[in-house]
């Protein structure tokens, strides 16, 4: 590819960044401002006020999302991924063997709340866009909620289309968008040009000298507002790129909000009235207000979307790293994998919007409730990085420290400041976020219980079956392929539950038998070296045995069957290459709890098993059973 090509395709993808990257930062004006102003910090329009808002707004900005994400966090990818399970694979070293007892526990409880910020961005970006049309005529202000609620069920029925047909019109949209708010922004700060001393740093010392605590941290509560989504640029950055995404922020975005929040700044400075209370709608020239409410309502839906993906490939990561049970997952574009719709996810979401909306029945309200989970997460994050520039990026410690240390104690300055909305709605991120670490954390355990048992069950070795087939002449003519929870590659290695199901049975044994490991490596992608085959045994009249390993990225779509049936066409392994004369034999567990077992593990018990009746079977999971027969065996799994 030539150097031209290569920049063509860089500005391409920048600008498909857009509207899947900045979507949920880029919408913040709409109400971060608002919020200081007339919401619950109720800051008033004098220059004190206004220059130490706007200078927050700008420092906010460059040091969290500038400096912090966008030059160092993305730098923290995992085989190009990013996001909060790239931390966890990241931080699974050696030297991090103690500390990761504790940090993933952490970096869990952060995914868990980016599924709670998933359900308050389509509500208060949707809701906030909405409420422009009454200021454009009062009649409209008793419609708000009803549209609102109208579009978030368009968007999440929308999902099980998938998103590919109006994904392209995603980017240029928001870059529409970004132009207009930044040409509103500058409109006012030519004609208060002085807001632009904001960007010194002793306006907002002088901010917080003229205030009590309480005001301050509110203060800070409402600027965590205008770096919302900061944290969605690491979590996308594996569907564009480092670079694409850099451009997009310091190309156009930052400078546009920049613009725009500082044209606000100057508004406020200004003499002009501000309509029910809502500045950047106020902002808009009257004949431009119904195209800029539309490009609103439309930037918004954007944002939504990209956290309703997010939330979508957030959940696969989660399952195929075994803290998650299998979900009913449907690829919605057959030739881009990660297109992905799970629809308890979506309709989960969308019942957490609509209750948001009803409940807090404004974006000022609702405003109450963001931002506690952003800045969880933002912690969180810097907390981890330390690890990773010191173990993965082998800087010095006082480099690692030196750096993340005081990104670290800015995080937690907000984290504290937005506390204080946790009985005002901050605690519906926080429930979401404790509800799933639990979950999370309970099917892990009981996977590990389930691991013991079959473990315990694997009576026969490779080495007797090698020795059954070559004295017995009983051979059942078919091809069984046992899924294996441990990779088999030795003679010494145990054959689970095979000794039981034929031998005993049927004093016979299968003509050629299969043991299949499904690994899920923490790559998000496997790029060589897919299938691990070990041939045991092969003659012509008595079958064959294999043990085959076939390796998965956790971003990657399961479908076995097809995998295998490849390995027979091309006599990789010698069996059948015809499926319908197969046979795939699958585990099913039941748990059984003792009744002496404690109290803790029958809790957890009774809950995994909900779970596990709720969930998709990993021969379902795996695409085994579409053309070959199925034979189920149920294992007890007993707990005490």
């Amino acid at each position: 590819m030539s150097i031209s090509s290569r920049k063509n395709k860089i500005v391409l993808l920048a600008l498909g960044a857009l509207g899947v990257v900045y979507g949920d930062i880029g919408t913040s004006p709409l109400y971060a401002i608002n919020e200081m102003f007339f919401g619950h910090t109720h800051l008033s329009r004098n220059i004190i006020d206004v220059f130490g808002a706007i200078s927050l707004v700008f420092w906010a900005l460059t040091l969290i999302i500038s400096f912090k994400y966008v030059i160092f966090v993305l730098r923290a990818d995992y085989d190009g991924e990013g996001g909060v399970f790239a931390l966890v694979s990241l931080l699974k070293t050696k030297q991090l063997r103690k500390l990761f007892i504790v940090v993933i526990p952490l970096l869990i409880f952060a995914a868990g709340l980016l599924y709670g910020d998933g359900i308050i961005t389509p509500a208060i970006s949707v809701l906030s866009a909405v409420e422009g049309l009454s200021i454009l005529t009062p009649t409209f202000q008793p419609l708000v909620i009803p549209i609102t609620i109208a579009i978030l069920t368009l968007l999440f029925y929308v999902q099980k289309k998938g998103t590919q047909k109006i994904g392209a019109l995603f980017g240029p949209i928001v870059f529409v968008w970004f132009i207009s708010i930044a040409c509103i922004g500058l409109s006012y700060i030519l004609k208060y040009p002085k807001i632009l001393m904001a960007v010194n740093p002793l306006h907002a010392v002088n901010f917080m000298m003229h205030h009590e605590l309480h005001k301050i941290l509110l203060t800070l509560g409402s600027i965590m507002l205008v770096v919302t989504g900061g944290e969605a640029m690491y979590a996308d950055m594996g569907h564009f790129g480092v670079k694409p995404i850099r451009l997009s922020w310091f190309a156009l975005t930052y400078p546009a909000l920049l613009l725009n929040y500082f044209g606000q700044g100057a508004f406020l400075l200004s003499s002009q009235p501000i309509h029910n209370s809502n500045i950047f709608f106020s902002m808009v020239p009257s004949f431009a207000l119904l195209p800029m409410i539309v490009l609103a309502t439309m930037a918004t839906i954007i944002a939504s979307q990209a956290l309703i993906s997010g939330a979508f490939s957030l959940t696969t990561q989660a399952v195929a790293l075994n803290l998650l049970p299998y979900l009913h997952t449907v690829n919605t574009h057959k030739d881009h994998e990660g297109q992905r719709y799970i629809p308890l996810v979506n309709w989960a979401l969308y019942a957490g919007c609509i209750i948001l909306v009803l409940l807090f029945k404004s974006s000022t309200n609702l405003a109450s409730a963001y931002g506690l989970a952003v800045s969880g997460v933002m912690f969180m994050t810097s907390l981890a990085m330390i690890g990773v520039a010191r173990y993965q990026w082998k800087w010095s410690k006082i480099a690692s420290l030196g750096l993340f240390i005081p990104l670290l104690f800015i995080d937690g300055i907000f984290l504290s400041a937005n506390s204080l909305k946790l009985f005002s709605g901050g605690y519906v991120p926080l429930l979401v976020a404790l509800f799933l670490t639990f979950i999370m954390l309970t099917w892990y355990w009981g996977r590990r219980q389930v691991k013991r048992v079959y473990k315990s069950h694997s009576t026969m070795r490779v080495k007797e079956l090698i020795s059954l087939k070559q004295k017995n002449s009983a051979i059942i003519p078919k091809s069984i392929v046992f899924l294996s929870p441990s990779r088999i590659d030795s003679l010494d290695d145990p054959i689970p539950m095979l000794k039981q199901l034929f031998w005993e049975r049927y004093n016979a044994i299968p003509q050629n038998l299969l043991f299949v490991h499904i690994k899920t490596e923490k790559s998000p992608y496997i790029h060589e070296k897919r299938f691990m085959i070990k041939k045991f045994f092969d003659d012509k009249k008595l079958g064959s045995i294999y043990g085959v390993t076939i390796r998965f990225g956790f971003m990657e779509e399961k479908n076995v069957e097809e995998l295998l049936h490849g390995l027979a066409l091309h006599k990789e392994i010698n069996i059948s290459d015809h499926p319908s004369e197969w046979l795939v034999h699958a585990m099913y567990e039941r748990v059984i709890v003792k009744d002496s077992a404690p109290y803790l593990k029958k809790i957890l018990s009774h809950i995994y098993n909900f779970l596990l009746n709720n969930s998709r079977t990993a021969d379902t999971q795996y695409g085994l059973g579409n053309k070959i027969n199925l034979s189920i065996e149920v294992c007890p799994v007993v707990i005490g």
